[in-house]
């Protein structure tokens, strides 16, 4: 893939930039579009018990059994299990940022209080707006406009998002197409924050700059965060423990087997 600055990327979801920049290499399934861009597409519903382990993949093991669960269902995300930790976990299927409906997206993720209370929340009536029949530009431009309403705000203090699961299902290269890959990070929130607030220089063309922090602008400046990549030898550890959950999931669906080429 010929080399992108990731200046360049901005405007691309959180799907988008990070998977765009960071794909190192983990085989992963390619994919075409499940629906043309604005068409709805129905999004496929797992079994609950799946979807619980799948989202709370996106947490270390200490910390899974306090957390809280949604899972979706027809009209949204519900709240399954109240943990008493304030870490909030879902798998997130619908990206505003995207301007598309899709039925492959699957993305595990953890939020503290914090981010429950905002970025979470924002996650979550995505889901509404989308089973209520919105459509994809129609989506976009009204959580453009909660956020200028300040119905949405930035996290008020530091927090942390939780993405060290052993898979995910977004955008990603060698085409920015859907693909299944293992990339296990951390995301902290900073919104607002540029790469050249912090020094950050990362570039496709020097893998090894997207081992240090930068920053990543998901749809707006109150959703951008600073990315922390695990190390190799950490990441390696999260995907052979999660071979129970990785075959589960390529069991459910093809297109979640971590080493295909479904389309």
């Amino acid at each position: 893939m010929r080399p992108t600055p990731f200046s360049a990327m901005r405007r691309l979801s959180r799907a988008a930039a990070i998977c765009a920049v960071l794909f190192l290499g983990v085989p992963g399934g390619g994919a075409q579009a499940h629906s043309r861009q604005g068409a709805p597409a129905p999004l496929d519903l797992m079994p609950v018990e799946l979807e619980t382990r799948f989202a709370l993949s996106a947490l270390p093991p200490a910390l899974r059994d306090q957390a809280s669960v949604y899972v979706l269902e027809r009209g949204g995300y519900r709240l399954d299990r109240q943990g008493a930790s304030g870490l909030a976990c879902l798998v997130q299927r619908t990206a505003w940022e995207l301007v598309d409906y899709r039925d492959d997206i699957y993305i595990p993720l953890c939020y503290d209080a914090v981010g429950a209370e905002t970025y979470l929340k924002v996650i979550r009536d995505t889901a509404t707006l989308r089973a209520e029949g919105l459509s994809p530009e129609a989506l976009k431009a009204e959580v453009e406009r909660r956020y200028d309403r300040r119905d949405y705000r930035a996290p008020e203090r530091p927090g942390i998002s939780y993405m060290v699961g052993p898979l995910m299902r977004t955008v990603g290269p060698p085409d920015l197409q859907v693909h299944t890959m293992s990339m296990p990070h951390l995301m902290t929130y900073a919104p607002g924050l540029t790469n050249a607030d912090i020094g950050a220089m990362p570039d496709l063309a020097a893998p090894a700059t997207l081992m240090f922090p930068f920053v990543d602008r998901q749809g707006n400046d109150e959703q951008a965060y600073i990315i922390l990549m695990v190390g190799e030898a950490e990441k390696a550890r999260i995907v052979s423990e999660g071979q129970p959950l990785l075959a589960d999931l390529c069991g459910y669906r093809a297109l979640l087997c971590l080493d295909s080429r479904h389309h």
